[in-house]
């Protein structure tokens, strides 16, 4: 019998195979990561990692011991080639595995500059693996001139990275504001204030032309003609889920591997987790890129390859550490008609509104609205906007 096995071991395929054995499973457990590091977390990789306040060893999931007490096997630097549906068996590095279930949960990888307007370049990286913030780690030296790509976090978090390292960081974001895609104006404009008392220079509505260089980028030229000088460049425009073994085996592929309420793919013996699946919610179907999305979906789905046929019902939370800003995500904002605001200054949170419905929060340095908001929302409750917005109000009473 060829037991349970899972491609992918960042924090997905972690989850899901520590959950199959805290469930009781005793049969074969095999994890296939394409790295050649355990299972580690990736978003300190951008944050505490980078900037040399976390060690390796405190970005593992797991102590290595683990995996072998728990009999799971570990193959890392081993990418699988092709998944046999038929023969129920997947190739890595020449070898053939068989399996009984099969888990995907392969993530996904950022989107890169093309060649053609210098993305090749020596100097030019992502924020994705372990390897990528090692080989960049060496180019932050203060006063060096470092440009990023792209005003999403991981962009903004690099750049605060950047600053506090003492280099000239310069960002750009084609949109008209930095987070356009993920937050509400309120929300760029903290950040963007954040930025820029600590000397960084975000231009909006400016997008890149092209990078210059000969062999190493040296320059940049920019949509509006401006030409900058550069040391290195981090591109952060977003990520594509990891489908392209779903896609070869012939697995149903929608903004990711699509899988039904319980994590099952197309074929009843393939399940999937984390960045690179889509799975139905509130009516329509959604991809979540999240910490939270990753471990809650993989734990379920450890739970329904075993039997138990439960739905996965996400509850998304996000974060993100910037200079000494805790910024924290509870909901989905997804058709606001309005925000409301509590506090000001340093500690304030934005609350998204669709007509009478509370949605999402978005709380910096406010650890006690973020747990408050993430609570009602989960419960599906909705206090009135002008208890929110009233500072004097106890938030904790809307709870009972």
């Amino acid at each position: 019998m060829g037991g349970i096995v899972i491609i992918g071991a960042g924090q997905a395929g972690a989850s899901l195979a520590a959950k199959l054995r805290a469930l009781g499973y005793d049969g074969k457990v095999t994890m296939i990561g394409e790295e050649p590091a355990p299972p580690y977390q990736r978003p300190p990789l951008s944050k505490g990692y980078l900037l040399g306040d976390m060690e390796l060893e405190r970005l593992y999931l797991r102590a290595p011991a683990f995996w072998e007490e728990q009999g799971i096997t570990l193959k890392l630097g081993a990418p699988v080639t092709a998944i046999d549906r038929t023969a129920k068996t997947v190739r890595v590095n020449g070898e053939t595995i068989s399996y009984d279930q099969l888990a995907l949960t392969t993530g996904s990888r950022p989107r890169r500059l093309p060649a053609a307007v210098g993305g090749d370049l020596k100097g030019v990286y992502t924020v994705r693996t372990l390897a990528d913030v090692d080989a960049m780690a060496p180019e932050f030296e203060a006063g060096r001139k470092l440009l990023i790509v792209g005003g999403g976090y991981i962009g903004l978090e690099a750049a605060a990275v950047g600053a506090k390292l003492g280099l000239e960081v310069t960002l750009i974001e084609m949109a008209p504001r930095i987070l356009q895609r993920v937050a509400a104006p309120e929300t760029s404009d903290y950040f963007r204030k954040a930025h820029a008392d600590h000397g960084v220079s975000i231009l909006e509505n400016t997008g890149l032309d092209r990078l210059t260089g000969e062999g190493r980028v040296s320059g940049a030229v920019l949509s509006d003609g401006r030409e900058i000088a550069v040391d290195f460049v981090i591109v952060g425009v977003g990520i594509t889920p990891l489908t392209i073994l779903a896609e070869e085996a012939g697995l149903e592929i929608e903004n990711g591997i699509r899988t039904d309420a319980f994590g099952r793919t197309s074929d009843p013996a393939i399940w999937a987790a984390g960045d690179c699946a889509s799975f139905p919610h509130e009516g329509g179907r959604i991809r979540l890129e999240s910490v939270g999305n990753a471990i809650d979906q993989a734990e379920i789905v450890a739970e329904n390859m075993l039997g138990a046929e439960k739905p996965y019902a996400a509850k998304p939370w996000f974060w993100s550490d910037q200079y000494d800003v805790k910024l924290q995500i509870a909901g989905l904002n997804t058709g606001y008609d309005r925000i409301v605001t509590r506090g000001e200054g340093a500690s304030v949170s934005f609350w998204y509104y669709r007509g009478d419905k509370l949605l999402a929060i978005d709380a910096m340095n406010d650890a006690r609205a973020y747990m408050i908001g993430k609570r009602l929302i989960e419960a599906g409750k909705s206090p009135d906007p002008a208890v929110i917005a009233d500072p004097a109000s106890d938030l904790k009473a809307l709870l009972k």
